[in-house]
């Protein structure tokens, strides 16, 4: 009998512990210590010289403004105070764009219902793709105007933005679809325009992971 008195005293003690022990648990462990890296925070080397970088602080995505698929002017100035997807692509490509542009109709999903972010596709083949007829490629793809930008701009500029603003890889393929090369990333972009990663738009594991982080972003202080 008196084992058994022992042993509902443990219990009961044990069964008072757990609240205090959840309150230390959360107090010491609790907080969000998960951080998104902010990029380019000394400057991004340029060893070939291409990019007229002027100086070495944290790299900023520069002033552009092109066109989306309604004809209206679109760039740098909108994606203040919001939290931007990026990607390159052109609507004729034959291998990764595709993919590309389902894994962002993934991501408009995700952030259906959160207005500070929007998504950009830039296209590198201007010439051919129109604003008509990225509004068709939009289309198909089921963008949200008020969330999915599919710009045009001058050639000139936007390969110099993708090189030197984005830092992605791009070459001009001079209309032949095949000689178009450009990168498979998409690109998160903070509300003050820093590069905070780059994930591969032809992988849904790497999709997932650029929802999960830009929730987190979303959320955070910095």
């Amino acid at each position: 009998m008196k084992m058994i008195r022992v042993l509902q005293g443990l219990v009961l003690v044990c069964i008072l512990m757990v609240p205090v022990l959840i309150i230390l648990f959360l107090r010491n462990f609790g907080e969000n210590t998960y951080e998104i890296p902010v990029l380019y925070e000394n400057g991004v080397e340029d060893p070939f010289g291409d990019c007229n970088y002027t100086n070495n602080g944290q790299h900023y995505i520069p002033e552009f403004t092109f066109v989306n698929q309604d004809s209206v002017p679109m760039g740098k100035a909108d994606m203040k105070e919001k939290v931007t997807i990026v990607d390159f692509f052109f609507t004729s490509c034959p291998s990764i764009c595709p993919v590309m542009s389902l894994e962002m109709e993934r991501v408009q999903d995700a952030f259906r219902n959160e207005a500070t972010v929007q998504l950009y596709s830039i296209s590198i083949d201007p010439a051919y793709d129109t604003p008509a007829r990225l509004k068709e490629y939009a289309d198909l793809h089921k963008a949200n105007p008020d969330k999915w930008h599919f710009l045009n701009g001058p050639k000139e500029e936007v390969y110099e933005l993708a090189r030197c603003g984005f830092v992605l890889p791009t070459i001009d393929g001079k209309g032949v679809p095949e000689d178009f090369i450009h990168s498979d990333k998409l690109a998160l972009i903070d509300e003050k325009g820093r590069i905070r990663g780059y994930y591969s738009g032809t992988n849904r594991e790497d999709v997932d992971l650029l929802i999960l982080e830009t929730k987190i972003l979303l959320h955070g202080k910095d």
